[in-house]
C-alpha cells in the first residue's frame, strides 16, 4: 500500500505521515477505541473511550480493562478473556446474543455494543475493542427517551394522587419537568384572579430576580402571557434572536439559550403556563413537547380536583351551618311566638290599658318581638331553610331603611346616594330575600371600593327590556315564566346599585354569577354573593345584569315583576278571608306546652272551640274516637297543627292523613322551619295553607279563614 501511495506521489506531492493518520483516525474514531494487551491492561484508549467511560485519559493507560466489567461478572469476564487469548478471533458489533453492559467511572452502567479485532496474526501481542453505546442508535434513543419520559410521568402521577396539597404537586412538577428534560430551570406561573398578571407560584433553578411569588403582567408582549395568547406550545431556539415577545435581559445574563412553555388549563380555560428553559441551543423537540404538555395535562387536573374538594367542603361547611341555623331560628321562632302571644294579650287587660306607662312597655317589647322574628327570617333565608313568600314590596321604603343601615356599617368615605323615580310601583318579591340580594350587591360594591366613593340605589318602572335579560326573561329551565310579563316592560321595575369602584374586565364579569367564582383572596369571600342574587332573580320570576368597565365602576340591575293586578271581588274575597265563624270547632296539634297555651287562647279570643293535643297520633286517636258512634261527638271544622311535632308524626304526614280519610276538614298547618315543608308532595309544594312562627291572633285569623275557603 506504501508503495502504491508512493507512486500516486511521484508528481512531487509531500509524502505523508503514515504514522500519524493512524494516530489521527484512532483518536477521531466515532467509537471508543481501547488497545488491550496480552495481560489485559489497557495500553491505549482513544477520546470517545474516555468520555463514554468517564474517566480521564491518563487514568485508562495502564489500568485493568476488568475495572470496565461490573462487578457481576468480572471473574466470568476474566476467564472468557483468557481463553480469548489463546484463540484470539474477529468479533463484529452485534456478535453476541445477550447484553454487554460496561462499567462506568461513576458506578453507573451502560448498555455496549463491543466489536473485538485481535492483532496477534500481525504478530502484535494485543487487542484492539472497540466500544459504541447502544443509546447512540437512533431508535434506542428514542426507546430509552420515551421510558424515561414515562418513567417521570408515572411518578408525578404518584405524587398527585398520594399528595391532598395542591402546593406540593406545584413544588415537585418543575423539579421533575427540569430532571426528565435535563433543563436548567422550569417554572409554574399560575393567573391571578381578575386575570391580568401570572404569579410564579412554582420553580426549580431560579434566577435571581425571579423569586416564588413573583408577578408579572398578562400580556403578549411577556414570555408568559405570549404562551397564553397562543393557546399552544412555543418553542423557543435561541433567546439571542427571539422576536415574538420581549425576553427579560435576566435570562440573557442568567445565559438561557432556548425555551420550552405550554398552557395549563382547567376544563379547557387557559389558567397558567409551565415552562422549562435551558443554556444550550435547540434542546426541545416533539417529544419534548408531548412530555411537557402530559405533565401539564396532570398539573392542571390536580389544580381542578383541589379547587373541586375546597369547593365541596365550603359547601359543606355551608350547609352545616345552615342546619345549625335553620335549627335554631325554629326554636327561637317558638320562643317568639310565646313572648308574642303574651304581649299580646298583656296589651289587652285593662290593667295594662288604664296604665299610663305599661302600654308603652308593652309596646317597646313587642317591636323587639317582631325585630326578632325578621332577625329569624334572615337566617332562615341565609340557611336556605325559608320557601319565598313573594309579597308586594315597597322598593323606596326598602332602599332608604337598608342605606340607613348602611350608612353606620360602611366605610365612611362611601357616600350613598337613592334615586327612585316618582311613582315607581312595587315590586313582587320575597321582602327578606330582596333584601339580602340588595345587601349582597353593596357589599361587592364596599370591596370594590377600598378608597372609597359612590354607592347609587335607583329604581324606576322599566319601559325597554335589555336583549340580554330579555332572554332571561323569556326561557328558563326552572321557574315558568309568569303569564303575561314575559317581554311586556311595562310590568318590570329596574333597581340597579352602582359603584365608582374599579369595575370588572370582560372575562371576569361572565363568570361574576357562577357558584364559587371570587377575585378575593383566600378567606376574604365565598363566591356566592352574586350566585344568590342571581337564583333570588330567577326564582322571583325576574332577571339580573352587569355593566361594567374596569376603572369606572359597575351597576348591577335587578329585573323584578310589578304586583299582579287583583280584581276588585278577588279583593273582597280576601278581606272575608279573616272572618272567623262563631264556634268554629278546632283540632289544635302543637306539642310546645307555652306555644300550645297561646294558640289556645288565640283561638278562644276569636270564638272557636278548642280540643288540644300534643302529637298527630294523639290526634288521629281522637279523631277515630269521633267517628265511633259510642264516642257521640262531632268532628271539629278545622285542623290546626304545627309541623315539627317531635320524635313522632310530622305535622305534613298528619295533614296528608287526615286529606285522604276526613277530606271535608279544612287544615292549617304551622312552622317556624319552613323547609319541612318540602316533604308535603312529589313537587315540593304545599298542598295547605301555612302560618308562619311567630304569629299575631290577625294572622291566625286570617290564615283560618284562606283554610275554610279552599
Amino acid at each position: 500500500m506504501s508503495d502504491g501511495m508512493s507512486d500516486g506521489m511521484s508528481d512531487g506531492a509531500p509524502r505523508l505521515d503514515e504514522s500519524a493518520i493512524f494516530r489521527a483516525l484512532f483518536a477521531a474514531s466515532p467509537d471508543g477505541l481501547l488497545l488491550v494487551d496480552d495481560q489485559g491492561l489497557i495500553r491505549l484508549a482513544n477520546p470517545t473511550a474516555s468520555q463514554l467511560l468517564g474517566y480521564a485519559n491518563e487514568a485508562l493507560i495502564g489500568a485493568s480493562v476488568e475495572m470496565l466489567v461490573p462487578d457481576s461478572i468480572r471473574p466470568r469476564h476474566a476467564a472468557y478473556r483468557h481463553a480469548y487469548e489463546e484463540a484470539p478471533r474477529s468479533r463484529p458489533m452485534g456478535g453476541t446474543a445477550t447484553e454487554l453492559v460496561a462499567r462506568r467511572r461513576d458506578g453507573s452502567e451502560v448498555l455496549v455494543e463491543i466489536a473485538l479485532s485481535p492483532l496477534q496474526p500481525l504478530g502484535l501481542p494485543y487487542t484492539m475493542a472497540s466500544i459504541r453505546s447502544v443509546a447512540e442508535y437512533p431508535r434506542v434513543r428514542q426507546a430509552l427517551q420515551r421510558a424515561r419520559y414515562s418513567e417521570h410521568l408515572a411518578q408525578l402521577g404518584k405524587i398527585a394522587v398520594d399528595s391532598l396539597d395542591p402546593q406540593e404537586v406545584l413544588r415537585q412538577v418543575p423539579a421533575i419537568a427540569a430532571q426528565a428534560l435535563e433543563a436548567d430551570l422550569a417554572v409554574v406561573y399560575l393567573l391571578e384572579p381578575g386575570r391580568a398578571g401570572l404569579r410564579l407560584a412554582g420553580g426549580v433553578g431560579l434566577l435571581a430576580g425571579e423569586p416564588l411569588g413573583t408577578t408579572v403582567p398578562n400580556g403578549p408582549d411577556t414570555p408568559q402571557g405570549f404562551v397564553l395568547a397562543q393557546g399552544e406550545p412555543v418553542v423557543v431556539e435561541d433567546y439571542g434572536v427571539e422576536s415574538r415577545f420581549t425576553v427579560p435581559e435576566a435570562y440573557r445574563q442568567a445565559g438561557l439559550v432556548s425555551a420550552l412553555a405550554v398552557p395549563l388549563s382547567d376544563r379547557g380555560r387557559p389558567v397558567g403556563t409551565l415552562a422549562v428553559r435551558s443554556r444550550q441551543p435547540q434542546r426541545f423537540g416533539d417529544a419534548e413537547v408531548r412530555f411537557l404538555e402530559s405533565v401539564a395535562n396532570l398539573l392542571g387536573t390536580c389544580l381542578q380536583r383541589a379547587q373541586t374538594e375546597e369547593a365541596l367542603h365550603h359547601s359543606q361547611r355551608l350547609e352545616a351551618v345552615g342546619q345549625l341555623t335553620g335549627g335554631i331560628a325554629h326554636d327561637f321562632n317558638n320562643l317568639l311566638t310565646v313572648i308574642q302571644g303574651n304581649l299580646q294579650v298583656l296589651a289587652e287587660l285593662p290593667v295594662v290599658i288604664d296604665d299610663g306607662f305599661a302600654p308603652q312597655l308593652v309596646a317597646a317589647a313587642t317591636r323587639a318581638s317582631r325585630r326578632g322574628a325578621e332577625l329569624t327570617g334572615k337566617l332562615l333565608a341565609f340557611s336556605r331553610r325559608q320557601r319565598l313568600q313573594p309579597t308586594s314590596v315597597d322598593v323606596s321604603a326598602m332602599m332608604r331603611s337598608l342605606a340607613d343601615m348602611l350608612r353606620r356599617t360602611l366605610d365612611q368615605r362611601i357616600r350613598i346616594r337613592i334615586e327612585v323615580a316618582p311613582g315607581c310601583p312595587d315590586v313582587q318579591a320575597d321582602p327578606a330575600q330582596l333584601e339580602s340580594a340588595l345587601l349582597n350587591i353593596a357589599i361587592n360594591a364596599r370591596d370594590a371600593m377600598p378608597e372609597g366613593g359612590e354607592l347609587v340605589f335607583e329604581a324606576e318602572p322599566l319601559s325597554v327590556i335589555p336583549p340580554a335579560l330579555s332572554r332571561q326573561l323569556a326561557r328558563d329551565e326552572d321557574v315558568p315564566a309568569p303569564a303575561g310579563l314575559a317581554g311586556d316592560a311595562t310590568r318590570y321595575v329596574r333597581i340597579a346599585i352602582s359603584d365608582s369602584g374599579t369595575g370588572m374586565p370582560d372575562d371576569v364579569k361572565e363568570r361574576a354569577f357562577e357558584p364559587f367564582f371570587t377575585t378575593k383572596q383566600a378567606g376574604r369571600g365565598t363566591g356566592l354573593g352574586l350566585s344568590t342574587v342571581y337564583g333570588f332573580a330567577r326564582q322571583s320570576q325576574g332577571a339580573v345584569g352587569i355593566d361594567s368597565t374596569p376603572g369606572h365602576g359597575t351597576t348591577l340591575s335587578l329585573i323584578l315583576p310589578q304586583p299582579p293586578a287583583v280584581p276588585r271581588d278577588a279583593a273582597e274575597h280576601d278581606a272575608s278571608d279573616a272572618a272567623v265563624p262563631p264556634g268554629l270547632q278546632v283540632l289544635l296539634v302543637e306539642d310546645d306546652a307555652e306555644v300550645r297555651a297561646v294558640a289556645r287562647r288565640y283561638l278562644t279570643d276569636l270564638g272557636c272551640s278548642v280540643t288540644a293535643c300534643v302529637s298527630g297520633e294523639e290526634a288521629l286517636r281522637h279523631l277515630r274516637d269521633l267517628e265511633d258512634p259510642a264516642g257521640g261527638g262531632a268532628l271539629p271544622h278545622l285542623l290546626l297543627s304545627d309541623i315539627a311535632l317531635g320524635a313522632g308524626m310530622r305535622g305534613t304526614e298528619l295533614a296528608s292523613t287526615v286529606q285522604q280519610a276526613w277530606p271535608d276538614l279544612a287544615v292549617l298547618l304551622m312552622s317556624g322551619f319552613s323547609a319541612e315543608l318540602l316533604s308535603s308532595g312529589p313537587d315540593n309544594t304545599l298542598d295547605w295553607e301555612l302560618l308562619p312562627k311567630p304569629y299575631e291572633r290577625a294572622a291566625l285569623a286570617r290564615a283560618i279563614g284562606k283554610a275554610l275557603n279552599r
